[in-house]
C-alpha cells in the first residue's frame, strides 16, 4: 500500500469518484490507500460536495510551505511594500482572493492574473510586470489576458510608453454584470422557443416555459441592481483625517 501525500492525479481521481457517487472506502480501494486517508481529505477540502483536486492540491502546497523554516525573502517578495504592507499577509491574501475566484469557476492562471491586477493601487500591470509578479511564462499571460478581456472582467491600452497595459478599473464589474444578464437572453429565446416545439401545455414545454420566464426575472433584477448600485464602484476613499497642530 502506498504511503506518503497524496499526489495531484490522485486528487484528481478522488474528485472523479465522489461525482460518480462512490463510497470513501471504494475510492480508497481504487488508489490503493486507507479509507482514513481519503476521509480526511475530503473533509478537510470542502466535502463531497464542495472537494475540489486542484484547490485542495493548493491548499496541501501551503500548509506544507508553512511547515518548512523561513527562508530569507526573494523575487518580488523582497521589495519594499507601499503604504507600509505586510509582504507575507499580502502574499497569503493573494492565494486566498484567487482560491475564492476558482471556486467562482475563474480558471486558475484567469484568477491569478484576476487577483494580481485588483491587488495593485493603479489597477494596472504590463504583460512582463505580470510575468514577474506571477513567475510564469509570457504565453499563460497572455492566455489568461485574452480570456479575461473576453469576459470583459479587464480592459487594455496602452501606456505613454506605448507598453500594452492590462487593467480592472472602477467600471469593470459593473460591465461584467451587464454581460452577465445579456448572456442569459439566449438562453431565454432558446427556451421559448421550445415551448412550441414541444407543445404549449405539455409538461416539457411549461418547464421551458418556467425557465424562460425565471431567467427574464433573474436578468432584469441583475440590469436594474447594476444601474442602482453602480455609483457605489465610484466611490473614493475618504481621506485619513488631518492632526490640529494646535490640539495638544
Amino acid at each position: 500500500m502506498p504511503g506518503g501525500r497524496l499526489t495531484q492525479q490522485e486528487r484528481q481521481q478522488i474528485a472523479l469518484g465522489l461525482a460518480d457517487g462512490l463510497a470513501y472506502a471504494e475510492i480508497a480501494r481504487r488508489l490503493d490507500r486507507p479509507t482514513s486517508t481519503i476521509t480526511r481529505e475530503v473533509l478537510r477540502n470542502g466535502g463531497p460536495t464542495g472537494y475540489r483536486a486542484d484547490l485542495a492540491h493548493r491548499a496541501t502546497e501551503r500548509r506544507t510551505q508553512r511547515r518548512r523554516p523561513a527562508a530569507a525573502p526573494r523575487g518580488p517578495q523582497a521589495s519594499p511594500q507601499p503604504h507600509g504592507r505586510d509582504p507575507e499577509a499580502l502574499r497569503e491574501y493573494e492565494e486566498r482572493f484567487t482560491d475564492v475566484l476558482m471556486q467562482a469557476g475563474t480558471p486558475k492562471m484567469m484568477a491569478r492574473v484576476q487577483a494580481a491586477l485588483h491587488m495593485t493601487d493603479t489597477g494596472s500591470l504590463t504583460a512582463s510586470e505580470l510575468v514577474e509578479r506571477l513567475q510564469v511564462s509570457p504565453a499563460s499571460v497572455s492566455k489568461a489576458v485574452a480570456f479575461l478581456e473576453d469576459q470583459g472582467l479587464i480592459r487594455r491600452e496602452r501606456d505613454e510608453r506605448r507598453r500594452e497595459r492590462y487593467i480592472v478599473d472602477d467600471d469593470i464589474w459593473y460591465q461584467a454584470m451587464i454581460a452577465s444578464a445579456r448572456s442569459l437572453l439566449q438562453v431565454i429565446e432558446i427556451s421559448r422557443q421550445g415551448v412550441g416545439v414541444l407543445g404549449p401545455g405539455t409538461p416539457a414545454a411549461t418547464r421551458m416555459e418556467n425557465v424562460a420566464r425565471f431567467l427574464d426575472f433573474v436578468g432584469e433584477s441583475i440590469t436594474r441592481a447594476a444601474e442602482q448600485g453602480r455609483e457605489v464602484l465610484h466611490t473614493k476613499s475618504a481621506a485619513p483625517p488631518v492632526a490640529d497642530p494646535d490640539t495638544p
